[in-house]
């Protein structure tokens, strides 16, 4: 988009927009097209919002039934009312309001209520937790038995546990009592014509069309409500109440208007448009910077682009199987032992010089079709608040593991990777020192994999620490999650700004886990962490030790599902979806044998995949210590004789 072409905005409506006031500005300037309503709220004959839910906590409140209420947003305040006042007098609902506790969860929240003339027993600060929340109602009175009116929002579910947990009963009420249209295909368009670019920017006409479209995304699934979404538009907003809405999910605004209703607000957007297009080009520059010294992960011209494990990733045909081998650089190589001889696993980590000569001589050995950057799982835990060491004999320990609630406290969630700049330092180092047609692959740990060695300190068995805080304090669980959700995507969008072209997610210990222990603990955060990458930069979700697992590891934005050795390949792939690109799945101790049974064995593999694209040959985990290099390097040529077409 520049200065003197139209800028498109495609406008989130709800039922009750008048949508007279678009065909007034639409110009050669600007050019706007009406989104929705998508029908997702409940409405009387007379096409008004009806929330039942709403009316009863009113219910409830004037009837002495509750003691507490929770407000979190201002938004939710304005809307519940106007909802309430509809059957029920104002004054009388809010005389009623005002003899109860009133929490106001943020200064938006203090504002909404304050401006309808009541006066929060406790207003908390814009960086408030819920745990600030749960000791203001301890302060305030007595839990057990208390009856709590909480406004439904994104990130209550930490508070509505504690409070069950402390013995209260809570009413959840949603601002927005929110329904599946009958007809879902409107919406399903729409998401459809934003995931393709149709528009420039979106402007969210009011709270209820950004409700509609939160409710939505939940709905549809893979992760789709994320600013990955919305990251290639400018997000405007009607006012602040859908912005702060929008901000309650995670996706940022760009622009609020002062004006509240769409019409003065599309004028308002009119008479800035420099400062829009100011805001567009500020983004663009942003993704340009992202695809790093290497180029875009979408220009077509890159030298690694056409290469078969890039097209692999996506799926398309190549003239032989790719393959690389996780820790394809490690313990098994003679010149990876006299590296080590010479300084500490963490100090080798810390040099991006070292590490990317460990990797490229790795590489060249092998013959292999993608580097992977030689780092580990764990750093990322040190600026996060870990006492991490690398005991010999041991490996990893945490010396100040995280058991208890008040221990997530202490866990920072990363704002930016200063204190892991080696790490990117070796993403540049090994992407510069590569041919210039080898991908480089990016790495971290997932969720569930960086909590358990949090919670346990170290490696474990049977992850009792680790289940037990998951089961027993859901909010601690949930605040913990999202604090390393936050933390790994940061960290892989800056290893992809510094030159990766593809990422790996690596749930090594995932496998303990049932598969609705991981859909309802783990997978949320595995689809915000998928959701976070630019489109175009390729993700290999892997998991290991429970093949029951693999319909959730699809369910995600990655281009790859990695597989382990413990389902036959075939089996797998037809599980994920053939529209699935896959990885794996060599039992790695095959390569402790002699090439014949290592051919047949491969073949056994290349035989499930049948040819089909998509299909990145690798071990089923990482190559072991006592593996000879010799195997290694057969495997390679083995694969890629086979598999040649």
């Amino acid at each position: 988009m520049n200065q003197s072409a139209p800028i498109s905005i495609g406008v989130l409506i709800s039922g009750e927009t008048d949508l007279n006031c678009l065909h007034d500005f639409s110009s050669e300037a600007i050019r706007l097209t009406p989104l929705g309503p998508f029908g997702c709220v409940s409405t009387d004959a007379g096409g008004r919002i009806v929330n039942a839910p709403a009316v009863e906590f009113a219910n409830r409140l004037m009837t002495g039934g509750l003691d507490t209420v929770i407000f979190m947003t201002g938004v939710a305040v304005r809307q519940l009312v106007l909802q309430i006042v509809r059957t029920i007098p104002q004054q009388r609902f809010l005389d009623c309001l005002t003899d109860a506790t009133t929490i106001a969860g943020s200064p938006p929240a203090a504002e909404a209520l304050r401006e309808l003339g009541v006066e929060p027993a406790v207003a908390l600060g814009s960086s408030s937790t819920w745990r600030d929340i749960l000791i203001a109602v301890d302060h305030q009175s007595k839990v057990t038995n208390l009856n709590v009116a909480l406004e439904h929002s994104s990130g209550v579910h930490g508070i509505s546990a504690g409070l069950e947990a402390r013995g209260a009963r809570v009413l959840r009420v949603p601002a927005f009592a929110m329904e599946m249209p009958a007809n879902s295909n409107k919406a399903t368009d729409v998401f459809e014509r934003i995931d393709a670019n149709e528009f420039d920017s979106i402007l969210f006409a009011d709270a209820q069309a950004a409700a509609e479209f939160c409710f939505l995304a939940g709905q549809f699934g893979r992760a789709r409500l994320t600013s990955h979404l919305l990251d290639r538009h400018i997000v405007l907003t009607s006012g602040p109440d859908p912005a702060e809405l929008l901000a309650d999910h995670g996706v940022p605004v760009d622009f609020q208007t002062d004006a509240i209703e769409l019409q003065p607000a599309v004028g308002e957007i009119v008479g800035r448009l420099t400062e829009v297009h100011q805001i567009f080009k500020q983004k663009h520059i942003i993704r340009v910077n992202m695809s790093g010294p290497a180029s875009s992960s979408t220009d077509t011209n890159a030298p690694w682009y056409n290469s078969p494990f890039m097209k692999a990733c996506r799926g398309e045909p190549t003239d032989v199987t790719p393959i690389w081998m996780m820790r394809q650089a490690g313990r098994y190589m003679s010149e990876y032992r006299a590296v080590r001889d010479k300084i500490s696993f963490l100090d080798l980590c810390a040099d991006p010089q070292l590490c990317s000569e460990v990797m490229c001589t790795a590489v060249q050995k092998l013959g292999v079709d993608a580097a992977i950057i030689f780092s580990d799982l764990l750093p990322i835990l040190v600026p996060m608040g870990c006492d991490l060491e690398f005991v010999k004999g041991d490996g990893p320990v945490i010396h100040n593991p995280v058991r208890v609630a008040a221990d997530v406290d202490r866990i920072k969630p990363l704002e930016s990777n200063d204190e892991l700049q080696f790490v990117m330092d070796t993403v540049t180092q090994t992407r510069n020192d590569l041919p210039a047609d080898m991908p480089l692959i990016g790495f971290a740990g997932a969720p569930f994999t960086l909590a358990s060695y949090m919670i346990e300190g170290g490696a474990s068995r049977n992850y009792a620490n680790t289940k037990a805080l998951m089961y027993s304090d859901r909010g601690a669980w949930d605040q913990l999650m999202q604090h390393l959700s936050t933390s790994i995507s940061i960290y892989l969008n800056g290893q992809v700004a510094a030159g990766a072209q593809c990422l790996q997610l690596f749930d090594s210990w995932a496998g303990c886990l049932s598969f609705e222990d991981y859909r309802q603990f783990v997978h949320p955060y595995v689809q915000q962490i998928i959701a976070s990458i630019p489109r175009g930069v390729p993700v290999i979700n892997f998991a290991t030790g429970n093949p029951a697992l693999l319909p959730l590891l699809a369910d995600t934005r990655a281009s790859v599902v990695g597989i382990d050795w413990r389902i036959r390949l075939d089996d797998a792939w037809q599980t994920v979806g053939y529209d699935m690109s896959v990885q794996g799945n060599l039992d790695q101790t095959v390569l402790l044998t002699n090439p014949d049974e290592i051919r047949k064995q491969a073949k056994f593999v290349l035989d499930q995949a049948a040819g089909r694209p998509g299909h990145i040959f690798n071990l089923g985990h990482g190559i072991l210590p006592q593996t000879p290099v010799d195997n290694a390097i057969a495997l390679v040529d083995i694969v890629h004789e086979l598999s040649s077409r």
